[in-house]
């Protein structure tokens, strides 16, 4: 552990903040130090090869993933992000894993190899957290195996879903069968065949009072007749295969009552301890896009075949200021990312609300930032295939929207820190009256009458209104 610290050579803890590295157990150094290993040597250097691979079948996992899913297995990286609750765990806290999805992100694939990718991710710990035994059996031990893969569907383009109250997709009793109608967006695609499970959320009871209770959640097996894919979704341009993002037609889908997760009216508790982990791993796997983006800066702004008007790129002081802003901006999410893992550990997801929107929020949109500034180094080469910098940034813009719009998080934040300003007033209102009292204590009532201090709130007459 001593030859672990901050700041040293030693990848991949040498950007980690002291109170990260005390935390981190020999057996969590261990799985990051693995990790860090495979991606440096298996993942990064094959990215040419998968590319090429996947453009022989864009709807089919191209051969070479699979290979490394068999090796990362058989290497004991598979699951890392499954909490250290449930049976089938490695055993990380979420702050390990975090260390882990961090260097996982560094390539958009490389989370897949260790089955540790979204949808799967949130998926698994659904099914762990909330399914029956039988469901389990069926649909969890197989995607914890990785025999195949699963989808979630939630977005609907006909409301604005974002406000998970409007779902309207309807799944209605029928004896011993659901029977769905409706349309989806965005769950991955059926092209695919390895996607062989649909996790859905509908409106089951449109009529409840309780708008909270009127949605539910069910499993849907992707051959099920009336349910289609009418056409793939490109993101910004790009098809995203070989996962995709699909547009569903749901006509009279009829599924077994068995099929229901929970019971009928549990979507929104389901989706609540689904989402939080979810959106932070999100996170987690930016802030290594981030820093790949940075290295492929670094050596741009090094390399001697790149000399305008005599100097290294990285030798103008514009350049050196935008050098140093990415590695403190990165280093600052890091602490932001790390910080809302830690308090999942020590406080649960329920109480990690705050700092998880407070990833959500910041990270995606800073991250998109230091990679467009990344592409600036390569001018007109930025844009082109020439690195995978374009597509580096659409992932990051992406997940501004994934999982909820940033207005959402940000209106959830703004409605909790106004439930404050009681407790606020509260205590400048005890300001004042101190205040008072050593005015008079000093003699100064008349000579500070005026103050255009924070007096000039009027704090006596005013009333905390919300």
């Amino acid at each position: 552990m001593a030859e672990i610290r901050p700041g040293t050579s030693r990848l991949p803890f040498s950007r980690y903040p002291a109170w990260t590295i005390e935390k981190l157990r020999p057996i969590a150094i261990e799985k990051i130090q693995a990790v860090h290993d495979w991606v440096e040597t298996r993942c990064i250097p094959a990215q040419a090869i998968m590319k090429a691979q996947l453009a022989k079948d864009r709807w089919k996992t191209p051969p070479l993933m699979k290979e490394l899913r068999q090796e990362a297995k058989a290497r004991g990286l598979f699951n890392l992000f499954l909490p250290k609750h449930f049976d089938a765990s490695p055993g990380l806290t979420n702050l390990e894993y975090a260390c882990c999805a961090e260097i996982m992100g560094r390539v958009y694939w490389a989370p897949q190899t260790m089955n540790c990718h979204a949808p799967e991710t949130g998926n698994i710990e659904l099914l762990a957290k909330y399914c029956n035994e039988q469901q389990k059996e069926q649909w969890l031990q197989p995607l914890l195996r990785g025999d195949f893969a699963s989808a979630y569907s939630m977005t609907e383009p006909e409301v604005a879903s974002s406000d998970a109250t409007n779902i309207a997709i309807s799944i209605r009793r029928e004896g011993d069968e659901y029977v769905i109608n409706g349309r989806k967006l965005f769950a991955n695609v059926k092209w695919n065949p390895e996607v062989r499970l649909y996790i859905l959320m509908g409106c089951t009871d449109p009529m409840n009072p309780d708008i909270r209770r009127r949605h539910s959640m069910v499993l849907i097996p992707s051959d099920t007749p009336g349910f289609r894919m009418r056409q793939n979704l490109s993101i910004m341009g790009y098809d995203c295969a070989p996962e995709g993002h699909g547009e569903y037609i749901y006509d009279n889908v009829r599924i077994p009552v068995c099929n229901v997760i929970l019971g009928e009216g549990r979507a929104f508790e389901i989706a609540q301890g689904r989402l939080g982990p979810g959106r932070i791993h999100h996170c987690m796997r930016l802030i290594g896009q981030g820093e790949l983006a940075y290295e492929y800066a670094l050596v741009r702004a090094t390399d001697h075949r790149k000399k305008p008007r005599g100097k290294l790129i990285g030798q103008f002081d514009s350049n050196i200021e935008r050098i140093a802003q990415m590695r403190l901006e990165l280093d600052a999410l890091r602490l932001v990312v790390f910080n809302a893992a830690h308090t999942m550990d020590a406080f649960g997801n329920k109480s990690g609300r705050y700092v998880i929107a407070q990833s959500k929020i910041l990270v995606p949109i800073a991250v998109a930032k230091i990679i467009d500034e990344c592409m600036q180094f390569y001018g007109g080469q930025g844009l082109t295939q020439y690195t995978p910098l374009p597509e580096m940034w659409t992932y990051a813009r992406f997940v501004r929207l994934a999982d909820g719009p940033d207005a959402a998080h940000r209106h959830q934040v703004g409605r909790d820190q106004l439930k404050t300003a009681k407790d606020v007033f509260a205590r400048h209102a005890q300001y004042y009256e101190i205040a008072l009292e050593m005015k008079k204590q000093f003699g100064l009532e008349e000579e500070l009458a005026d103050d255009c201090s924070w007096e000039y709130l009027n704090i006596q007459g005013a009333q905390p209104k919300l």
